[in-house]
């Protein structure tokens, strides 16, 4: 299989989930010589070389890798993705015992799932726990990861729904809810206040009484894979938008002892799929307030912060809508990248993108720079298209800078499809760069 294929494919076993994605990201900087800076406490002076990164609620990561040139003068190279894919929330007081004892999860739909793609799938819980501590004000957070199947969400037989076929209205809160297990009365269940109650208490060997609260969501265990003739493709969950913060991390990573040129930025939002209006989203103050501190921390002015703005720019990274060849009336007829044929630039005249033809031509020139092909994708003028990262950033931090990502099919499935070619040649056009 091929070397980066296999990374996205590692990458993405071990980040079912948002807070878990985070988490994975922070091992890699660490084991890169990144050092934490703790928003909380004061702003330590950086100097060109030195490699820092900071987190807002688990679920958003920022790296910064200090260069040489001022970044009043210069400015910096910033790439950015999300953490977040749609999935199921899992709901307070959630288990809900029928008959035989059978119990269901109650959950709530994140984000725009295909619903009917997590139907018949072995799944299972990862998240945050929260766990009692002497601090009222400071509970304890420990991560949680189930690495078996614990939960399906059955299917209605065909022979209860004829029409199953021809299309079907789903119910998020009656048709979507996965059962868990069977409960017979077992005390020590009981006692632990359910099933769920009792996975967390073994799985983190903590008493059940400490566990407050929790950020608990679905996944599907089932492991991506490469196919196709060659294995030209990708198979996997959350490529939409993991891919690109593992495509991000891999370049920023490429080189750890050389002191840049520009300072290199890669920053990790949380909640794109439900607008971003959280403080550990792109619409949140959060990323330019420490900018903002990182700045001022080594002796410069706020003049001298929005001057660094002015001379920086952004990729902000999130896939596209790759031509699907059962559908290619839904698609524009003369901008719909295909997959294998490199990382596309997104238009929107609406401007729910933030490139322009300004932006896009920087962004063509990494890509020549780099040595891989570039496409560019524009809606169908009848079907109105979503938006992403750039343009709500620029809310906060009007910096100068093009939306992109590569071609997929079945975005927002449990499971998407996308080429191996495209991943590797976004690697080398986000290298290439943070070099320039």
């Amino acid at each position: 299989m091929n070397t980066e294929a296999q990374s996205l494919i590692d990458f993405l076993q071990k980040s079912p989930v948002n807070f878990l994605a985070v988490d994975t990201v922070r091992q890699q900087l660490e084991a890169c010589g990144y050092k934490r800076i703790c928003p909380a406490d004061t702003t330590p002076q950086v100097k060109p070389g030195d490699k820092v990164y900071f987190t807002k609620n688990d679920s958003a990561i920022f790296a910064m890798h200090i260069g040489e040139l001022p970044m009043p003068e210069q400015g910096f190279h910033l790439i950015c993705a999300h953490s977040d894919s749609p999935t199921f929330r899992i709901k307070p007081n959630a288990e809900m015992v029928m008959q035989g004892g059978m119990v269901k999860i109650n959950t709530e739909v994140y984000g725009g799932a295909i619903l009917s793609t997590w139907f018949d799938r072995p799944l299972s819980i990862a998240g945050r726990v929260i766990l009692r501590t002497e601090d009222i004000m400071h509970p304890e957070s420990r991560l949680l990861h189930i690495q078996r199947p614990l939960l399906t969400i059955p299917n209605l037989a065909i022979h209860f729904n004829r029409q199953v076929n021809d299309g079907v209205k789903l119910s998020k809160q009656k048709d979507m809810l996965p059962i868990l297990g069977i409960f017979n009365g077992n005390e020590e269940i009981a006692e632990n206040g359910g099933l769920i109650r009792t996975l967390i208490s073994k799985e983190l060997c903590v008493k059940a009484d400490d566990i407050i609260d929790y950020d608990l969501y679905l996944y599907d265990t089932t492991s991506g894979c490469t196919f196709g003739f060659d294995n030209e493709f990708i198979s996997a969950g959350r490529l939409d938008d993991l891919s690109m913060v593992h495509a991000g991390l891999t370049a920023l990573l490429a080189d750890t002892e050389t002191v840049p040129l520009h300072t290199k930025v890669l920053a990790v939002f949380d909640n794109e799929e439900t607008g971003s209006a959280t403080k550990q989203g792109a619409g949140s103050p959060f990323f330019t307030t420490m900018l903002q501190r990182i700045i001022l921390a080594q002796g410069y002015a706020m003049d001298d912060f929005y001057r660094s703005v002015e001379h920086s720019f952004m990729i902000s990274a999130d896939n596209a809508h790759g031509w699907h060849p059962n559908y290619s009336e839904k698609y524009d007829p003369t901008n719909h990248p295909v997959l294998g044929g490199g990382p596309v630039i997104k238009f929107n005249a609406a401007q729910k993108y933030a490139s322009d033809a300004s932006s896009a031509s920087i962004f063509q020139q990494i890509c020549e720079s780099a040595g891989v092909p570039c496409q560019r994708f524009v809606n169908h003028s009848d079907n109105a298209g979503g938006s992403t990262l750039g343009n709500i950033l620029t809310g906060s931090l009007p910096i100068s800078g093009v939306d992109m990502g590569n071609p997929m099919l079945a975005m927002h499935s449990v499971r998407e499809t996308a080429s191996v070619f495209d991943h590797v040649a976004c690697i080398k056009a986000f290298t290439e760069f943070y070099k320039i």
